[in-house]
């Protein structure tokens, strides 16, 4: 198995590159590169290839696995690509399309090898779910929401039977059931530490819910109070800033978004700038809080005090859905599926005297989470309803700037959910058009729609190594999608009726399930 170098190096030269710089010789239209691997060792005694310019990722990966001597007819992980930019204080920079567009013009100036840093992005391979391993009763009403809990060994799940109930996904049996809403259970939310659940009814309150070690149960610990009507959204202050998971930001109907202390009860700020529902709301890695609402704007604010910073325009309707390109390592918190598969992972359940095991985790939650962006900014893509062609996704950089880098057309009715790949690579898109949509996470280049629904896709959920996407339908089955061969890989029929909420473990073990048949359904493979 070989890559053809000589076909990569007829390739039609970008005339982008005279843009660069136009005192370069044709001479410089190649590079001598040499690659790496992540532990700085050259990858197998590497030779020093010359490659155009234009050379594309998708041919670095090639040659990568050709250097291994991988079998490409094997479904190989993605591989990441990227060089020190010594003029920028040592910083990374990712080869995002080609090395043409990503160099440092340091590496087209000098006549010394460029050392291409690889970097798996999925060491391991995710199985698809195949079969039902449980339907498990106890709900009396529908499911509205599942989420596992960071190390994917507890789930929990939310129902218009006003409980929240508990669930070992393990032994496949329900281990408690809390009890103090008075109202259909809205969203539920786990702490990146594993150690609280958020949940949130009709009624406008939110409970806190803690783990307790001596017991082995959750406990009520706060009733926080203040929304005048429903809440749509809860989002945990993420744990590389914080190890305790003191504070949550909760979106209302009421059009406003609160910043809770839990340990006081106190809220801390009301962000009242919207006019309109808050539909959807993320605390991003950077500390600042993005929130969608039926304003027809998403709008940045600044944590720690509360301060608006910017306000993006441009959707013809409401804000269904929000995701940025960070959500699945800031869900993991310190948790990491790599280091499960090889039986490395310690418990994320710790007692909050612990302080200095508080910090470990913390630290290692910001290293995970810089490893993700690898100074890139953060990415936002945003789904709206307009009820015409134009039911828009756009992708946002809302950290910098105010503009969209894409505009994302193509589904023809309402977008129910997006969620970036856990590698940030790609762009899932669910729409009450039956569709699931594909888009480049860095462009917002459509890719491929995913067809085989007969009736509008709820949501979805992505296996941790970014290959598998699990989808729930009105239509009341569940399909496995294969991402790099962009078909159904299969097709899970079993509920009664519709299903409303869909995940899939951190741990990538199981799939959750859960809709208008009140059933939680587990799928392992």
């Amino acid at each position: 198995m070989s890559v053809d170098l000589e076909e990569i190096q007829q390739q039609p030269q970008s005339e982008a590159f005279s843009n660069i710089n136009k005192n370069l010789d044709k001479s410089r239209m190649n590079v001598s590169v040499i690659l790496f691997s992540e532990d700085n060792r050259e990858l197998n005694n590497a030779p020093i290839v010359v490659l155009p310019l234009t050379t594309k990722v998708n041919q670095l990966e090639k040659l990568y696995h050709s250097l291994l001597c991988n079998d490409l007819e094997d479904e190989q992980p993605p591989i990441q690509f990227r060089v020190m930019d010594k003029h920028e204080d040592g910083n990374w920079v990712e080869i995002i399309n080609s090395l043409l567009d990503s160099l440092p013009m340091e590496c087209l100036i000098t006549e010394k090898p460029i050392e291409l840093f690889c970097l798996p992005q999925a060491v391991f391979r995710v199985r698809p779910v195949t079969r039902c391993a449980a339907s498990l009763p106890g709900h009396g009403e529908p499911l509205i929401s599942v989420q596992f809990s960071p190390d994917g060994s507890t789930l929990a799940s939310g129902s218009g039977d006003k409980t929240v109930r508990i669930w070992d996904t393990k032994s496949l049996l329900p281990k408690q059931t809390l009890i103090g809403h008075q109202h259909w259970v809205l969203c539920i939310a786990w702490s990146n530490d594993g150690n609280k659940i958020a949940s949130a009814c009709k009624q406008g309150i939110i409970l806190i819910w803690e783990y307790e070690n001596k017991t082995s149960e959750f406990r009520l610990f706060r009733k926080l109070t203040g929304h005048k009507q429903w809440i749509n959204a809860l989002s945990w202050r993420p744990l590389h800033f914080e190890a305790s998971s003191r504070l949550i930001a909760s979106a209302g109907r009421d059009s406003t978004i609160r910043i809770w202390d839990i340990i006081t009860s106190n809220t801390l700020f009301v962000l009242s700038g919207h006019t309109a529902s808050v539909t959807a709301l993320r605390w991003s890695g950077n500390d600042l809080i993005y929130s969608g609402s039926h304003d027809r704007t998403i709008k940045v604010w600044r944590a720690v005090d509360g301060v608006l910073c910017r306000t993006l325009e441009g959707h013809a309707h409401w804000i269904n859905t929000l995701a940025t390109n960070v959500d699945y390592v800031l869900r993991l918190g310190s948790f990491s599926p790599e280091e499960d598969s090889k039986g490395n992972q310690t418990s994320l359940k710790i007692k909050p005297e612990e302080v200095h095991i508080n910090k470990i985790a913390q630290k290692k939650a910001r290293i995970q989470y810089d490893k993700v962006l690898t100074n890139q900014p953060e990415r936002l893509v945003s789904g709206s309803d307009d009820f015409t062609v134009r039911n828009f996704l756009f992708l946002w950089e809302p950290a910098i700037k105010k503009v969209p880098i894409a505009r994302l057309t193509g589904h023809q009715q309402l977008i129910n959910q997006v969620q970036f790949s856990p590698d940030g690579r790609t762009i899932a898109s669910a729409s009450f058009d039956k569709s699931i949509k594909l888009w480049d996470g860095r462009t917002g280049k459509f890719q491929v729609s995913l067809r085989g629904h007969v009736g509008p896709v709820y949501q979805i959920a992505w296996s941790c190594d970014s290959r598998l996407l699990v989808s729930g339908s009105a239509d009341s089955t569940l399909k496995v999608w294969n991402i790099q061969k962009r078909r159904l890989e299969l097709d899970l029929p079993g509920h009664g009726d519709e299903v409303f909420a869909v995940d899939w473990s951190p741990n990538s073990e199981c799939v959750a399930s859960g809709g208008k048949d009140k059933a939680l359904k587990l799928w392992k493979r």
